[in-house]
C-alpha cells in the first residue's frame, strides 16, 4: 500500500481473566479485577506503508539528517579515545525518560561492580544495551531486538530478558487489569509477526533513514514486545537503525536527551502516531536530533578540555601508562584496581604507582567501599560534566 495517509490503530475486544486473588485486595482494586473485558490495539502493518511530510517538516528532517552526519564526523575525529563519554550519556537519558534517575558517579560504580543497585545498576545496564545497539552488524533484525533487551534486563527477577512477552500489557489504569487502561498493547501473539512487519520496513530503501527511525520508534512503542524495558530497548533500537544505515557510524548521537527536552510532547507525538497521524513524532525526531548534536558537542568539548588540562599538569614519562590511564578516565571515570589490570594489563603491585600522582594532582578522588572490602577512584571532574549533561537534557522545552 502506498500514499500518504497513515491508518490509525484498530482495536479487538478480548476476555479479561484476573490472576490475583481477590482477598488481598482493596475495594477499588477488587472491581478493577472484576472487569471482564478490554480493548486491545491491532496495529496496522507498515512495511509497504509511505508516508509524505509537508514540505516544511521533510525539510527540517533532512537538515536533522545531515547534522547527524556532521556530528558523527566531527565528534569521531575530535573524540576517538572517548567515544563512551557520549555513550554513557544517551543511555543515562533514555533511562531519565522513564524516570530512572541516578548520578553519574552511581552509574560508573555500578559499571565496575562497585555497587549494582538501584538504579545506577539499571542504567549500567542499559549502557550495555546501548552498546549491543552499536554492535548491530547490517540491518536490525528481530534477534538483534531481543539481543538488546536482554542486555538491558540482565538479571531481572520479575521479567524474562530476550523473550517476547507472553502476556497482556498496558499503559496507565489499574496495575491489575488491563481494563479502562489509557493503552493496552496487541494481543501477545502478534507480537512477532508485528516485529518482522516492523523489520521489514526499517530495511526499505526508498524511506529517509531519520523517518524510518522516528517512525520505526513509535511502531515498536506501539508493539510494546516486551513485558518491560519498551522504552529503553526502543530508543536503543534507533542507535542500532542509525548505525546499520550507516547515517552514524563512529558515535552514539544522544538522541534521547533531545527528546527528554521535549517532556510531554513525547507521549502526546506517541499517541497522535497512533490516532493516525505521524507528523509529531516526526518533527518531535528532527528537533531531539538537532538538540542531541547541539549538547552532544557541548559535552564532547568539555571532555577535550578536561583531557587536556590533564596533559598539561601530569609529568609522567612519555611511555608511561599513567597517559593510557588518563584516556580510560574519560571513557570510564571511576575505576577499580581490578579495572586497571583488566584494561590497561597493570600487575597488582603497579596500580598506585599510576594512581597515587593523579591524586596528588586533584584529577583523582579515592573512595573506600566498606562492604565490598574495597576501594576505587573517581575523576569527579568528568562525573560532573556528565551530570551537567543530564541536568541541561532534563530541562524542558516549550511545548508547541
Amino acid at each position: 500500500m502506498h500514499g500518504t495517509t497513515w491508518p490509525a490503530i484498530a482495536h479487538e475486544t478480548l476476555e479479561w481473566r484476573s490472576r490475583y486473588d481477590t482477598d488481598g485486595l482493596s475495594r477499588r482494586q477488587r472491581v478493577d479485577a472484576a472487569l471482564r473485558s478490554y480493548d486491545a490495539a491491532v496495529p496496522p502493518v507498515i512495511a509497504e506503508l509511505r508516508h509524505a511530510p509537508p514540505a516544511a517538516l521533510a525539510s527540517e528532517l533532512e537538515e536533522a539528517a545531515a547534522e547527524a552526519s556532521r556530528f558523527d564526523v566531527e565528534m569521531g575525529i575530535e573524540l576517538a579515545p572517548y567515544l563512551g563519554i557520549l555513550l554513557r550519556s544517551e543511555s543515562a537519558a533514555s533511562s531519565t525518560i522513564e524516570n530512572l534517575t541516578a548520578s553519574a558517579r552511581a552509574v560508573a560504580a555500578a559499571e565496575v561492580g562497585i555497587d549494582s543497585r538501584g538504579n545506577g545498576g539499571i542504567i549500567a545496564a542499559n549502557v550495555q544495551a546501548m552498546r549491543r545497539a552499536l554492535e548491530v552488524d547490517g540491518p536490525v533484525d528481530a534477534p538483534a531486538i531481543r539481543q538488546m533487551h536482554a542486555a538491558l534486563m540482565v538479571g531481572d527477577r520479575w521479567h524474562e530478558p530476550g523473550q517476547w512477552r507472553a502476556e497482556p500489557v498496558w499503559i496507565g489504569g489499574s496495575s491489575i487489569s488491563p481494563c479502562g487502561a489509557t493503552y493496552v498493547a496487541p494481543r501477545h501473539d502478534r507480537v512477532p509477526e508485528l516485529i518482522d512487519d516492523l523489520v521489514r520496513f526499517l530495511a526499505t530503501p526508498d524511506v529517509s533513514v531519520l523517518q524510518q527511525a522516528a517512525l520505526g520508534h513509535a511502531q515498536f512503542e506501539t508493539i510494546h514486545p516486551f513485558t518491560d524495558g519498551n522504552g529503553r530497548t526502543g530508543r536503543a533500537l534507533v542507535h542500532a537503525h542509525l548505525r546499520a544505515t550507516g547515517l552514524v557510524r563512529q558515535v552514539a548521537l544522544p538522541v534521547s536527551a533531545g527528546l527528554l527536552a521535549s517532556g510531554r510532547a513525547y507521549v502526546d507525538a506517541l499517541t497522535a502516531y497512533r490516532a493516525g497521524d505521524p507528523d509529531p513524532v516526526l518533527r518531535l525526531f528532527a528537533e531531539a536530533t538537532l538538540r542531541a548534536a547541539t549538547e552532544g558537542r557541548r559535552l564532547g568539548h568539555e571532555v577535550r578540555d578536561i583531557r587536556a588540562t590533564w596533559s598539561a599538569i601530569v609529568t609522567a614519562r612519555p611511555q608511561s601508562r599513567t597517559w593510557d590511564l588518563l584516556d580510560l578516565l574519560v571513557r570510564q571515570p571511576v575505576v577499580t584496581a581490578a579495572t586497571l589490570q583488566t584494561e590497561l594489563g597493570l600487575a597488582p603491585g603497579h596500580v598506585r604507582r599510576h594512581v597515587d600522582p593523579l591524586l596528588e594532582l586533584g584529577i583523582l578522588k579515592e573512595q573506600r567501599v566498606h562492604r565490598v572490602r574495597g576501594t576505587y577512584w573517581r575523576a569527579p571532574e568528568i562525573l560532573t560534566a556528565l551530570d551537567d549533561f543530564a541536568a541541561r537534557s532534563g530541562r524542558r522545552l516549550p511545548l508547541r
